[in-house]
């Protein structure tokens, strides 16, 4: 289980869940959004390489997971894999990513970016071949190839 303070700690209203006044770092978390288990990543302080953190099961237990992570690490934005077929179109799972944004946004008051996930577990299993962290290392992917895109504005 992932250490962090409750929201109950943190003294302003509204504060973003990543939101720490004491630190001047910040991180983006990546997420493979998986109906069972969720890949999750984190970058470096100055948001340029991401970094395979760990899988959290699916379950009732996810939002306080990642809400502690998110306080832990300091977390500005959310990326989350978007998951579409060979021609495009959103796969099944897709309709359960896009409610699982929607509370992140109004639960954490964070930005959540989507991030084209196109075969990403597939690559991670290339690297290390199955292992109980290819989803966190699928995320890992997803993250990674959205900071490279953030370089290039």
């Amino acid at each position: 289980m992932v250490e962090g303070t409750s929201l109950e700690n943190w003294s302003s209203g509204n504060r973003a869940v990543g939101s720490n006044p004491t630190s001047s770092a910040v991180k983006t978390l990546g997420i493979d959004y998986g109906t069972k288990k969720v890949g999750i990543a984190l970058s470096d302080d100055g948001g340029t390489v991401a970094f395979p953190y760990g899988v959290f099961p699916n379950d009732n237990q996810l939002m306080t997971l990642i809400q502690d992570l998110c306080q832990k690490e300091n977390i500005n934005t959310i990326v989350l894999g978007e998951s579409l077929d060979f021609s495009g179109q959103p796969n099944p799972v897709m309709k359960k990513i896009l409610s699982f944004k929607k509370t992140l946004e109004e639960k954490f008051f964070l930005s959540v970016f989507f991030e084209k996930e196109f075969l990403t577990s597939k690559q991670a299993r290339n690297i290390q071949e199955d292992s109980p962290l290819t989803d966190a290392s699928a995320a890992a992917i997803i993250l990674q190839s959205w900071l490279d895109k953030q370089k290039k504005v």
